[in-house]
């Protein structure tokens, strides 16, 4: 296994698999993006695994040095540094490397995940940005060099899975389900009041999420329904799902991680606890199912314990950024990587407290106007990189 942001949430994860079942995975590459202590500390721990270490903040380099060399990362092993833009695409490309787990943040994890498909490694998506902005670019890849790409988001693997054994053709409609985010409990007119008189509460209502905990991009794009809106765009591309074929549901208790409708009208869901480790267990060992130790998981899924669950369509008036998604998915070509770009500048943004959180759709939206003259049906790789850059500003 190569782990591209080992130091987040996704790749710390994908380690503490590696450390309960070291018989069925070994950590050949670790990259991060700026946190070298603790890249360091990870380097230490697998050091007679690890052949590739890269820090993508090329000003975090000699520190990273520094702390290999001072906790003993660096005896008796060897493994090659990598420093800068070059970092996560060395890792990515490791040698040693079966599957590659895309645990970066936004369209920063596109190249790597390029590289590493044109090296015929199979990919565990953490990163879904990537193949949002990137679709167009991507799947033609998969398929010239052969290689899976099996989603490690809890919505798209319960698809993957309910799609185990459907035949071709069989899908229907695609169900995603989504927990409404920070905001699920207040109608669009309390919300609205909210950020017109209490725009502080807003922001950190906003980066705190009810069920899940995941980090901060991707909480406070639940809180916007961004998210349930690129997981659209997402499903489209992993599953070929028509827009007017993939319908959002919300379901604040986040049992059931998705369905999928086939043509007989049967319905096949997926359930659990919400646990992100899952999915991202079920990706990183797909095909197989990996038995974990039991005492460092929750208790088992019980439907009894459980009793009852709700679900409720989406508010789109409170949810405008799902409409956006769709509006970008249906349009294609380089309208989703404008719209992605946008999105991650805007979270970013609002996290900062440049934003307010009502100015983020707006933006959003502006952007994607902008981009209309300009647009791209058929992008390359090249075209997809400068749609994102021109995105953000």
């Amino acid at each position: 296994v190569s782990v591209l942001g080992s130091t987040g949430s996704i790749g710390t994860q994908t380690l503490d698999f590696a450390r309960a079942r070291p018989d069925r995975f070994s950590v050949v590459a670790l990259c991060a993006g700026s946190n070298y202590a603790l890249l360091a500390e990870q380097v230490a721990e697998f050091k007679d695994q690890v052949k590739v270490v890269g820090i993508s903040d090329a000003s975090k380099l000699g520190l990273l040095k520094e702390a290999l060399a001072a906790n003993g990362a660096t005896d008796g092993s060897s493994f090659e540094v990598v420093g800068g833009d070059d970092a996560a695409t060395a890792c990515a490309t490791a040698r040693e490397a079966d599957v590659v787990v895309t645990g970066v943040v936004g369209c920063a994890g596109l190249v790597p995940t390029v590289a590493a498909i044109e090296a015929g490694k199979d990919i565990a998506l953490a990163n879904k940005e990537t193949l949002i902005a990137g679709g167009p670019a991507i799947l033609p890849l998969l398929e010239k060099h052969g290689v899976a790409m099996t989603p490690a988001d809890s919505e798209h693997s319960a698809i993957f899975q309910a799609l185990q054994g459907v035949p071709p053709g069989a899908m229907r409609k695609v169900i995603l389900t989504a927990s409404g985010g920070a905001f699920r409990d207040f109608d669009a007119e309390e919300l609205m009041r909210k950020c017109l008189e209490e725009p502080e509460w807003v922001r950190a209502k906003a980066t705190t999420h009810p069920n899940w905990d995941m980090g901060a991009k991707i909480t406070v794009d639940s809180a916007t329904m961004m998210n349930k809106g690129l997981e659209v765009i997402e499903a489209h591309y992993l599953f070929g799902a028509d827009y007017d074929d993939i319908d959002v549901v919300v379901h604040p208790q986040s049992i059931v991680h998705s369905a999928i409708e086939t043509q007989d009208n049967s319905v096949i869901a997926q359930l659990g606890w919400p646990d992100m480790r899952l999915p991202l267990l079920y990706s990183v060992a797909w095909p197989h199912r990996v038995r974990m130790p039991q005492d460092q998981w929750e208790p088992r899924f019980d439907l009894v314990k459980l009793g009852s669950m709700t679900f409720k369509g989406p508010d789109n008036d409170k949810y405008p950024c799902i409409g956006l998604a769709y509006a970008a998915g249906r349009v294609g070509g380089t309208m989703t990587g404008a719209l992605n770009a946008a999105n991650e500048q805007a979270n970013e943004m609002f996290r900062e407290g440049a934003f307010d959180y009502l100015d983020i759709p707006k933006a959003i939206e502006a952007a994607m106007e902008n981009h209309k003259s300009d647009f791209i049906a058929k992008p390359s790789l090249q075209d997809i990189i400068d749609v994102d850059l021109w995105a953000r500003q």
